[in-house]
């Protein structure tokens, strides 16, 4: 069993796919669709994604200038390194509940615009999906409990 809390440092949306997402510092998820207004949200195993800070630093490690958001994830967390939670736990965030479905993903048309840059991306690796139980809002600064 995975332990571990963490918090919300951003809550992120686009309104196209295909665009890097921006923080608007709250959100309402939908359970079994994901953040109301995203793109990338449905009746899918994917309706939200995760990214923890910890892979976000080591990119601004290779020189790159990122905000929250750049690797297309809904929300960035602090605290817990999120590619290392096990597919199928249930995790509270904010007053929503929601379970993980996937670890990692292929990049899309050969790479986003950051693996075009410095030749690698986290989100394959790093990155987590999950799909919304409990309907909920998520804001910045919600604690985050496995």
């Amino acid at each position: 069993m995975v332990e571990g809390k963490g918090q919300v440092l951003a809550v992120n949306i686009s309104e196209k796919k295909g665009e890097k997402k921006h923080n608007i510092g709250e959100a309402y998820l939908i359970c079994g669709y994901g953040i109301e207004n995203d793109a990338h949200s449905g009746n899918h195993h994917r309706q939200i994604s995760l990214l923890s800070l910890s892979s976000i630093e080591k990119m601004k490690k290779q020189g790159l200038q990122l905000e929250f958001g750049d690797f297309a994830e809904n929300i960035t967390i602090e605290g817990i390194d999120v590619f290392s939670i096990p597919v199928g736990t249930r995790i509270k965030i904010g007053e929503a509940v929601i379970e993980i479905t996937q670890i990692g993903k292929e990049c899309h048309n050969h790479g986003c615009a950051i693996r075009r840059q410095v030749g690698k991306c986290v989100m394959p690796l790093e990155g987590a999906f999950a799909r919304v139980i409990e309907s909920g809002w998520v804001r910045v600064g919600d604690t985050v409990k496995i």
